[in-house]
Order: structure tokens, then sequence, then C-alpha cells
């Protein structure tokens, strides 16, 4: 039970401001159960009425969950403050960041010169060139590219469009596991996500259909490349994923293809089939940088009009410097040579490491993507085993709703010997775990 002393104010909105500083400050911890309504009324000198209304507001931004019988308590990701992920200790390899080898990444092109601006970028905010390699780049795998505009990265993308067309209450289905800074952006716009499995092709027909029964109004899903498992849609699993979504038009599907050059998967999306609220968004942060904070976005008309809406209201436009080094990027042999390669390199890297894994008797999955994803039972006891061997991996527990234990590897810069090397720490590690806490 929360300490009473830490809950304060005579108002819903100073209980509101007492609740998210506790949290912001540690005082109220995830999984923390608040008080009863009444009990925390009777000790504020306020209404039920009042505290009710600072609950509610409190669910609706992502900070606290009500479990029911259980109460209400802080949630497991609360989205206030600031939080990134545990940092690498020292004298550790870092496998944990999700990141692509630096010496698979181009040299990036900036323009020599930028000339001054006149006024504002609002009337032009994309660069003609840049828009036209990115309908090139939809195109090239049958992504309807008519309309098209650009954001800063994947997420201001989504966060965009899931803010125009939902209410705080509304339910998007999302993965499970999932791409945790998704987990994370989602409460904290005031949204429910309904967990959606997925396996080796991506998000589970059977799933999808539950999430859509209980009243999803959005899904988030990634075609290939799918953090942190890795899987990939086939052109079987896409058909029958449209055939879940047919009855739905309402429903507002977002594709996050952000490893769409280096994934490893040929790509079979759902934008393909002709649903009536789409959006694809591809990013280059996994293959030309991660400087480079620009996402290209392909959609419906009227999610286009929503999306560019709203840009208009907020940042207006992305930065034309940086369109035009993305553009310059994109568009030199020697830069998309290196990708080629990168995709190659991140294949074989991440096919070695599964291979390795088995050799000890470990499942491990990995269709596509520069992570693998190997179900542990504890997995606290892996990171911490494998931690001391030298090896930093990330907990699974970042990237899960309901979805089962596991570990993710990022196996974009580990070579052959390494995965060799990594895979029989892993396995002394799990030996040593279940001799201590059972098989």
């Amino acid at each position: 039970m929360a300490a009473q002393y830490v809950i304060s104010g005579s108002t819903a909105k100073g209980i509101t401001a007492s609740v998210e500083q506790a949290v912001a400050d540690g005082g109220l911890a995830p999984g923390a159960a608040l008080p009863p309504v009444r009990r925390l009324a009777d000790d504020l000198g306020v209404s039920a009425g009042t505290v009710a209304t600072a609950y509610k507001e409190l669910r609706q931004r992502g900070i606290v969950v009500t479990r029911g019988r259980g109460g209400t308590v802080v949630a497991q990701a609360p989205a206030v403050g600031t939080r990134r992920p545990p940092k690498a200790p020292q004298g550790v390899r870092d496998l944990a960041g999700g990141h692509p080898d630096p010496e698979l990444l181009p040299v990036l092109l900036p323009p020599a010169r930028v000339e001054p601006v006149n006024g504002s970028h609002r009337g032009s905010p994309r660069l003609a060139g840049l828009e036209e390699r990115a309908r090139e780049w939809f195109a090239r795998d049958g992504v309807p590219d008519s309309g098209v505009t650009f954001a800063h990265g994947a997420l201001d993308c989504m966060a965009r469009l899931l803010s125009v067309e939902l209410k705080p209450g509304d339910t998007v289905a999302v993965e499970d596991p999932g791409f945790h800074h998704l987990l994370d952006l989602v409460p904290a716009l005031g949204l429910r996500m309904a967990p959606v499995a997925v396996d080796d092709e991506g998000i589970r027909p059977e799933a999808l259909r539950g999430a859509l029964r209980a009243g999803a109004r959005a899904l988030v899903c990634s075609p290939r490349g799918q953090n942190p498992v890795g899987g990939h849609f086939t052109a079987e699993r896409r058909d029958a994923l449209l055939d879940a979504l047919a009855g739905h038009p309402d429903v507002l599907v977002v594709e996050d293809d952000h490893n769409a050059d280096i994934a490893g998967a040929a790509p079979h999306s759902l934008a393909t089939g002709g649903l009536p609220r789409w959006a694809q968004v591809r990013t280059v942060s996994k293959h030309l940088s991660v400087d480079l904070r620009w996402a290209a976005l392909a959609c419906d008309a009227t999610t286009l009009a929503r999306h560019e809406g709203r840009m208009l209201l907020t940042s207006g436009w992305v930065s034309h410097v940086l369109q035009e080094t993305v553009e310059r990027t994109m568009a030199d042999p020697a830069a998309r040579e290196v990708v080629r390669r990168a995709e190659r390199v991140y294949g074989e890297r991440r096919a070695a490491l599964i291979r390795e894994l088995a050799g000890h008797g470990i499942a491990a999955r990995g269709a596509s993507g520069m992570n693998v994803w190997v179900p542990v039972r504890d997995e606290s006891a892996a990171v911490n085993g494998l931690r001391s061997r030298g090896w930093w991996v990330a907990a699974g527990a970042r990237f899960r709703i309901a979805a089962p234990t596991g570990v993710r590897i990022t196996a974009s810069a580990l070579g052959p010997a390494d995965a060799g090397r990594l895979a029989a720490d892993f396995a002394a590690v799990l030996g040593e775990s279940e001799a201590t806490y059972g098989g």
C-alpha cells in the first residue's frame, strides 16, 4: 500500500500532480498500489468524486492502471519523467541497444552550403527531390505512393497519427512482445493497449481478431524486422490478416517498416491490400545513420490530411538541411552499396547466433532484422549471469505485456566467433540458473 503522506491535494488537479510527482521521483514505484478512492478521499478531506476524477486523469495519461479487484496501481512503464534503457556497465560488450553496426553505415553527404532562409518553409515543407525518392522507395515494394509526407522519425509520426485519430480511452492493438518505446507511447497518449501475440510470421490472425472484437480502433505492427522477435509477414500471413481486418473498415492500420532496407525479408505489406485506412512509416536511422531523425509516411488521403494538418500546427516541417542530407545520401551509389552489404551481413550474423545457440540446445527466434529473441525462464538471472561473463543483453520485460519471458540480443555487430563464445556462456548461465532455482 502506498504511504499515506505521499499523496496530497485538495482538488483533482492537485491530487493528480502529487501522484505524478511521486512517480517521477521514485516515491511510488511501478506496481505500487494507490489507496482506494474512498479511503484517500477521507484522508484528504475531499469528495470521492474528486479522487475518482484524479484517478481517471492518471489512467488516461498512462501513469496508473486499474486491475479490477486489484485496485489502482502505478503502471509498469509510467508515462512521466525521462526513461531511458539502463546504460551498459563498463567493461562489457553491449548487445542490448538494437543499434546498427557503425562499420556498416555509409558516410553522410550533407549540403556543402546552407543558404539563409527567407521566412518559413510551411508553404513548401518537403523537398521535391526527396519526396520523389520517397515515392520510389514505397512503390518499389508495392506500397501505394499517391499520398506521401514526412515526419521526425517513426515515433513522432505514430504519435501524431494516433493522437489525431483516437481519443483518450480508445484501444490500440500492439505486438506482444513489441517495440518498447511504442508500448510506452500508447499509454502516454491516454490510450489503452490490446496485446497481440506474434510468431515468426508477425502478428497472429486469431490474436488480431480477438483485439478487434474487444474494440481496438487502431493497429500498429511491423511487416518485417519485428522488434524484438524478428518476425516478418509471408504472403499467406498478410492475406489472413487482411481477412481479419475486412469487417473493420474504420480501424487505422499503421505499419512500422523501419527495417525496410536491411530486414533480410521480402515485403508483404498490409498496405497493398486495399485497406480504407492505412499508413506505412519508414525511417533511415537503421541503415543510413542513427542521427537522421527523418521518416517517410505513405497513407490514405484522409490520414494524410489529418497528419499534415497537425504537423502544420506543431513543428511545421522537417529541416530542409536534414532532408537534403537524406536525399543526397540515398542517391549516392557508394551508400547504396554499403546498405546492400549491411543487409547481407546482418542476416549472416543473426543466423550464426541462432545456429550457435541451437548447438547448445537453446531455442532462439530471429527470422529478420537485427535482433534475436531468446525465451528464458528467469530474465534477471540470464541478464546478470551474462553480465558477469562480459555480455550485456536486454531483459524482455521492457518489450512484453502478457507474452512469456525472454531476452533480446542485438546481433548486428556480433561476428561468428563472438557468437560462439556468447552461446557457450549463455548455456553456462542457464545451467547455473537451473541449479540455483530449479529446472
